[in-house]
């Protein structure tokens, strides 16, 4: 294994993609018998393994500066021809599904393999790829704009993660400061933020109709891989989420308030829950060093992890300008080595980048040999956040190294916090299917969506006095939003799988812990409900499947107040 910096990048010219692709797909379709098409498909899988690699690497090297001449040219290389790659991908996959020898091709792939390439064929068109290439130019415009963008607060300029971090601070007129900078300087920016989004409603919403679709809502459930659950079933887990977690996290917060001093709950209340100051953890060797210790003592496979990891220096976690402003966890398969962005901010944020996106690396490094690593990867997203959601709370025995004496105040915080996410994540889903529904909808209907998804969704928050922000326009720093439509509902899904896993730690940690890791190795091979099914807890989207879940939470709550 090598250094992340060291490994080697050499860009994946389109024309060998059209050469190889070319061959393959006329090689599938004139094959005379299942072994000619398994064949074509090493071909594929030898291509695939070089290009996505490629892809990987240039983002990850353009994301951690993205004023970086060359990879910014790399990546946006890749914004320009991925459209025609997926389109390819999706040749490939309809030869696959209309071969006459798919029955025996099923036998010897994955039944799951073939449900995930009809879904694929849905997703995509040669008609829409000047559409996806403009899309792609849009979100890099964005993502350009929000790394970019500095915030003038008491003398300094700081990135968005800097200034976030003032948030947590038990001084509330610091924190209102704070979202008064964050609201004036979004507002500065608003014709831009407004006009990318615009755009991109726009150009996604031409790309549905050229397919057929009456809009891009069920394009993009399709471009989201969803296998076991579609519209009807998200609805009524919004609609779950409405009937028992927001009442139930409204009156917790409304309470903590007190418990803050707190009589008008206000959007810059909404991140801190500790009186006195939520917890800050160790410093940033302290945490690597926690870490590595943490995953020792759970076991000698996530042990080996977290060396590898560590010394190969897959971790970039400094925030500084024109660093990408979010976190992520990627891999890059030829080498079968996960990596870990990250901008540390002196939060207990900082101690989710080794448990959050260290759960995701895990499961890169523990299917990297599985036979559909590349095809299926770790499933939907939904299973992905699975993964990564559930270490968060596997962690909790380790807290003590992360925090000191503050970890019982941590446990609390991350358990409400994580409970008082589900709401949010339910409202920013509804926000896009209306939108999306409605895509002429003009920049000022579309903030009055947003509030009427507040007030339906966290009635206990106030917008009120907030500089821009109370117009409606705090989705406006919700990367997902512009980038990943339809994403954040697979968080909220998977964080009452984590839950689940929670409680069952509570209860039994090894044997839960068991099961977990069975859960991560199989990867994309299993539906997500069927792992639910598996690992003995309920499906979400039954009427009323949250009840029993919310009152156990709120007892778990009650017993971990500090």
């Amino acid at each position: 294994m090598m250094k992340v910096s060291q490994l080697p990048y050499q860009r994946v010219r389109l024309e060998e993609v059209q050469r190889v692709m070319d061959d393959v797909i006329e090689r599938i379709k004139a094959a005379s018998c299942p072994a000619d098409v398994l064949a074509a498909r090493e071909d594929y899988l030898k291509l695939s393994l070089e290009f996505y690699t490629a892809c990987s690497l240039a983002y990850m090297r353009y994301s951690i500066n993205t004023a970086d001449s060359f990879y910014l040219a790399e990546n946006d290389y890749y914004d320009e021809i991925g459209p025609a790659v997926g389109n390819y991908d999706a040749q490939y996959a309809a030869a696959l599904l209309d071969s006459p020898f798919r029955p025996a091709l099923e036998t010897a792939l994955s039944p799951v393999l073939f449900l995930s390439m009809d879904v694929k064929r849905r997703a995509m068109s040669e008609r829409i790829v000047p559409d996806m290439v403009e899309e792609n130019r849009l979100i890099s415009e964005y993502s350009r704009l929000m790394s970019g963008m500095e915030f003038e607060f008491r003398g300094e300029k700081l990135p968005r993660p800097m200034l976030m971090k003032h948030l947590k601070s038990s001084d509330r007129a610091l924190r209102r400061e704070a979202m008064e900078v964050l609201g004036r300087t979004l507002e500065a920016n608003s014709a831009r933020l407004d006009g990318i989004y615009d755009q991109m409603v726009r150009v996604r919403h031409r790309m549905a109709r050229k397919m057929g679709y009456k809009n891009f809502v069920e394009l993009g459930y399709h471009r989201m891989g969803r296998l076991c659950y579609d519209q009807e079933k998200v609805a009524a887990f919004r609609q779950n989420v409405k009937n028992d977690i927001v009442p139930l996290v409204a009156r917790l917060r409304l309470e903590n308030a007190q418990r803050l001093g707190i009589s008008d709950y206000k959007l810059y209340d909404n991140e801190i829950i500790i009186p006195g100051g939520d917890p800050s953890p160790c410093s940033r060797d302290g945490i690597f060093a926690a870490a590595r210790e943490m995953y020792h003592a759970m076991g000698p496979e996530t042990g080996a992890f977290i060396d590898m990891m560590l010394e190969n220096e897959a971790f970039d976690v400094d925030a500084r300008k024109n660093k990408w402003g979010g976190g992520y966890c990627t891999e890059f398969p030829k080498y079968r080595q996960p990596f870990i962005l990250a901008n540390f901010n002196g939060t207990s944020g900082d101690v989710d980048v080794v448990t959050h996106e260290a759960g995701h690396a895990l499961n890169a490094y523990l299917i990297a040999g599985n036979r559909f690593a590349l095809e299926l990867g770790c499933g939907g997203m939904e299973t992905a956040e699975t993964h990564s959601m559930s270490m968060e709370f596997f962690a909790w025995p380790h807290m003590e190294k992360f925090f000191g004496g503050d970890a019982a105040k941590y446990r609390y915080m991350h358990a409400l916090s994580a409970l008082s996410f589900i709401p949010y994540g339910v409202a920013v889903d509804e926000f896009q299917h209306i939108i999306y529904e409605n895509p002429d909808l003009s920049p000022a209907e579309r903030n009055q969506v947003w509030l009427e998804m507040e007030k339906k969704y966290r009635p206990h928050v106030g917008l009120e006095g907030i500089p821009y922000l109370e117009k409606g326009t705090r989705w406006q720093y919700q990367m997902h939003i512009y980038e990943s439509p339809f994403y954040y509902i697979d968080y909220c899904l998977a964080q009452t799988a984590a839950f689940r896993f929670l409680l069952a730690s509570l209860r039994d940690y090894d044997a839960a812990f068991a099961r977990y890791l069975r859960l991560s190795r199989q990867g994309g091979e299993r539906l997500w409900t069927e792992l639910l099914e598996e690992a003995g807890f309920p499906s979400p989207f039954a009427p009323g499947a949250l009840k029993s879940l919310a009152a156990d939470m709120e007892a778990l709550l009650e017993k971990l107040r500090v």
